[in-house]
């Protein structure tokens, strides 16, 4: 192992040209943390509004990019070296090394490629405390998944459709309408179809239990709309705006439940718990095939600009992964 690694960060806020590559020295693990020869590291939208300077790099974080990788333990606890690991990171992930807290990480199953292992954490991690903990979605309801094509997206109806759930979600094309019906779940293109309707036709008029939201804005409203009573609506993003009028009226008429949560300012004790509810309640779903990502493009680590291009033109249908050896491919 060599003293310094190729990474990228953000030399400013702005656009996908932003981003460089440069040399940087391989971090040394601190008590608790562990140091992960990176196979691949997912891309997220959060990645991508950190590079904007929409939401600024917390205290005391790296400012390499990157929220999850997968790959193998090279230093610190002597327990873990050598195991092929998953990992929710504070930040890091675009780079050949990256320290991961221990107690934040997965054991790869059997049959997952470290490919597949990358694309997993921050979506396992996001749909299980917001969908499941915060949303309590319950065999035999109905989610609907705005975004449904997304990394997130299709962990999402994989999740809800294994834990016996309804999941119909929104999506922008008829490319991506075919594949998250394939997922399992029925597809609304908002393009073209008023997904209120749509919603409330496939669950008999009654409205879904659980509307999983990214963009915020003039969505909400309808949002609260196709929620049945004692429906909860939960906040991942706000693509559209997050400051929004709310119908209290409505909201107290039907019992809505409205939350939210994001994971980067989440405490290490937070996610150490999130951790191990997916050991026991989601690994096992990993490992008999029942839940596994979609992955849309492999690219090279000098290529995370157009990683990040691909995922503001919403071009994606699953992950787009960087590998820091390779050249990546389709």
């Amino acid at each position: 192992m060599t003293s310094t690694m190729q990474a990228i960060i953000a030399t400013q806020a702005g656009g996908p040209d932003v981003l460089m590559q440069v040399a940087r020295p391989v971090p040394v693990p601190g008590a608790g943390e562990i140091l992960i020869e990176v196979a691949a590291a997912g891309v997220n939208r959060p990645d991508l509004m950190q590079r904007s300077g929409a939401v600024p790099l917390p205290a005391g974080v790296t400012d390499v990019l990157g929220l999850e990788v997968a790959g193998r333990v090279v230093d610190g606890d002597a327990g873990l070296r050598g195991q092929a690991v998953m990992a929710l990171v504070k930040g890091g992930g675009y780079a050949r090394y990256c320290l991961a807290k221990a107690s934040h990480c997965l054991a790869v199953p059997e049959g997952l490629t470290m490919e597949e292992a990358a694309a997993l954490p921050e979506a396992l991690f996001t749909v299980w405390h917001n969908l499941f903990e915060r949303g309590r979605l319950s065999k035999g309801e109905a989610v609907l998944v705005h975004g449904g094509a997304s990394g997130v997206g299709t962990i999402a109806i994989r999740m809800a459709i294994a834990r016996g759930a309804t999941a119909i979600a929104t999506v922008g094309s008829d490319a991506k309408k075919k594949a998250v019906e394939a997922l399992g779940a029925t597809a609304i293109n908002y393009r073209t179809d008023d997904f209120v309707s749509a919603a409330r036709g496939v669950t008999g008029e009654r409205g879904v239990d659980v509307v999983l939201d990214i963009v915020g804005g003039s969505y909400v409203a309808r949002n609260l709309d196709v929620l049945a009573p004692d429906g909860r609506h939960i906040s991942l993003s706000f693509m559209q705006g997050g400051v929004v009028p709310i119908d209290l009226g409505l909201v107290m008429r039907k019992g809505l439940y409205l939350t939210s949560s994001t994971l980067r300012p989440k405490s290490d004790e937070e996610k150490t718990a999130i951790a191990a509810a997916l050991r026991a309640e989601v690994l096992p779903l990993v490992a008999s095939g029942v839940v596994r990502p979609l992955i849309w493009r492999q690219l090279p680590l000098s290529d995370a600009a157009q990683a990040h291009r691909i995922l503001e033109a919403n071009e994606n249908i699953g992950k787009v992964l960087l590998l820091p050896t390779g050249d990546g491919h389709e």
